[in-house]
């Protein structure tokens, strides 16, 4: 089977899980932008993987414009976000995300990190905004993924870890 990973990072963590992907699988690993319909075709497995940011999975429009190129292929799809995995959030998120043809397709979850002085100005000026209005509620009252970025704006953090993807990679040995 020849695969190929097609992801979307803005700041290099769910790149980071696609060379990994890569380098278990031996796919070609190819950043969203970097790749056509015509590419697609000569594979028999993609995998997608795009960041997550503000519910939305970066990248995701490639899967929708391509759903009848991938007709007949295994598809698997990943997002990578700061908080932890949340099962509640995560069904959310792969509710509002995962529409119509895209349905199907298994979706995973792979921690990514936050790390401020990466962020574009834009991005680290609505965190920081985010994480005032946070800060007036109770801890208790937190949901999870609101506790983890008044943490990684505070300190930072890469969450990212290798055993993320053997869910996918068992997703993957699936017939």
């Amino acid at each position: 089977m020849k695969g190929i990973i097609v992801y979307k990072s803005k700041y290099g963590s769910t790149k980071k899980y696609a060379e990994w992907i890569a380098e278990e699988t031996g796919y070609d690993c190819v950043e969203c932008g970097k790749v056509k319909t015509e590419d697609i075709k000569e594979y028999d497995t993609l995998i997608f993987g795009g960041g997550l940011y503000a519910s939305g999975i970066a990248g995701l429009s490639f899967l929708k414009k391509n759903t009848a190129a991938l007709e007949g292929k295994k598809v698997i799809a990943f997002c990578c976000g700061a908080s932890p995995f949340d099962e509640k959030y995560f069904n959310e998120m792969k509710d509002y995300n995962m529409k119509d043809e895209l349905a199907k397709i298994p979706l995973f979850y792979c921690r990514g990190a936050c790390r401020m002085e990466g962020m574009s100005f834009k991005d680290k000026t609505l965190c920081k905004m985010l994480r005032k209005s946070l800060a007036k509620k109770e801890p208790k009252d937190l949901a999870v993924w609101e506790a983890a970025l008044i943490e990684a704006v505070d300190t930072g953090n890469d969450w990212t870890d290798k055993e993320f993807i053997n869910p996918i990679l068992q997703e993957l040995s699936k017939s």
